[in-house]
């Protein structure tokens, strides 16, 4: 009885978090302009979706600053992890620390603070320091998903290439990096994700005439909800599932390779 009960609050809990999701994706498919009015199926408003020049100027700047972001973000936090080994315990536990602010700072916070910075700096707000902007705000998660790898990193296989005659970079390229892939793979599918998403530290740093996919759909429902913005709703958050799966296998391969490298040590 208290199994049934578990299930039955737990499916409570699930249909609470998305049945608005599931509103929203059968009103995108509604023919009517109408909320709560279903008068047939249609594709009409996704094909208006694509129509939009707007929305796809925006889907290609949210992809471009998505991709190089997360690439800037895992290579940095890469770099910085490798350094984090090599410090002290205090030095590393204070920088680790010093790393998981923006975690928890306000994002509206950093958004101020970033556009202060570039202006500051004279620099013009847009493309390039929406990107930044990102970089900033993307570090601390990709530094989440590669530290704990490198710290728990093996040196012996490093050494052991060192002695074979490998120099430093190729030991580096097929020694650490192999070991370290399902790190670097999370991290920057975590900080796409987080590009992909943010909205306010990007209103506070793009410039006029360019805009994100969430600062584009914010400027459009000022203007009054479209039936365009449920499908652009819908597609945003099927990409987001995709994202959260690769996540998942990306996971299930670490705790693979883990198990592997513990059965080859005969633990």
């Amino acid at each position: 009885m208290m199994a049934k009960g578990k299930k039955l609050y737990l499916g409570l809990v699930v249909l609470f978090m998305y049945a608005p999701i599931a509103v929203l994706i059968a009103q995108s498919f509604n023919a009517s302009r109408y909320r709560g009015h279903w008068t047939g199926f249609t594709w009409d408003w996704y094909i208006a979706l694509f129509a939009n020049e707007d929305i796809v100027n925006a889907f290609l700047n949210t992809l471009s600053i998505g991709v190089l972001s997360a690439s800037l973000a895992t290579l940095l936090a890469l770099v910085t992890a490798l350094g984090l080994r090599r410090m002290g315990s205090h030095g590393r536990i204070f920088f680790r620390g010093l790393a998981n602010i923006p975690l928890l700072n306000a994002d509206i916070v950093t958004g101020i603070s970033l556009m202060l910075l570039f202006l500051g700096l004279g620099l013009r707000l847009g493309y390039d320091t929406i990107l930044m902007a990102h970089v900033v705000i993307n570090l601390p998660y990709a530094m989440l998903c590669i530290l704990p790898q490198v710290l728990s990193m093996d040196r012996v296989c490093y050494e052991a290439a060192l002695d074979l005659g490998a120099t430093p970079l190729q030991a580096f390229r097929k020694v650490i990096l192999p070991e370290l892939r399902p790190g670097i793979m999370a991290a920057f599918l975590l900080s796409f994700a987080m590009s992909a998403d943010d909205f306010i530290v990007t209103y506070f740093t793009k410039g006029a005439g360019i805009e994100t996919l969430t600062t584009e759909i914010y400027a459009e429902i000022k203007l009054g909800i479209h039936p365009e913005m449920y499908a652009l709703s819908t597609l945003f958050f099927v990409a987001v599932i995709v994202l959260v799966t690769l996540l998942l296998f990306n996971y299930r391969m670490i705790r693979r390779y883990r198990k592997a490298e513990k059965r080859e040590a005969g633990v």
